[in-house]
Formats: structure tokens, sequence, C-alpha cells
């Protein structure tokens, strides 16, 4: 958000927590490994599941949710996904 860049991304057939993993490890490797980092996301079930939760763990990450029915959490994505 700092940079308002794409830093991360993946493509996939299905949203699920192996496509957003993919994403995280390469925004991972692309900022060098960076430490003390807040990930925020909306309450998907892939950034809820398991495997994602211990990724951050792995990467010593934060994780941050959006209030449920509060669109203005994730106002950032939700204007990149309206100029795609």
């Amino acid at each position: 958000l700092h940079t308002r860049r794409v830093i991360g991304w993946a493509f996939s057939a299905k949203p699920d927590a192996e496509l957003v993993i993919k994403a995280l490890d390469m925004a991972y490797e692309q900022r060098g490994k960076p430490q003390q980092v807040l990930f925020h996301s909306d309450q998907g079930s892939q950034y809820a599941s398991r495997l994602f939760r211990q990724r951050l763990w792995r990467y010593r990450m934060q994780q941050s949710m959006s209030r449920r029915g509060n669109c203005w959490d994730n106002s950032p994505m939700e204007r990149l996904f309206r100029s795609l």
C-alpha cells in the first residue's frame, strides 16, 4: 500500500489458498524478505486457511483482516480491481 505498486501476483482457475500463497511468496522475495510486515486482506476463506496462516507465520508476518461488511477497509484493492 505504501508505494501503491503490485509486488506479488499469481493466476489460477480457482481462488484458493495455493493461489494467494504463490502471490505472497513472490512479494516476499521481490521485497528482499522484509521483516515486521503487516499483511492486510479481506475475510476470504483463502486468507483464513491454515496453509496461508502457516506461511505468514513462517515469514513472521502479522495478519490483519477487514471488518465484515465494511468495504472501506479494503478500498485500495477494490480501486485496483476496478481499473483492471
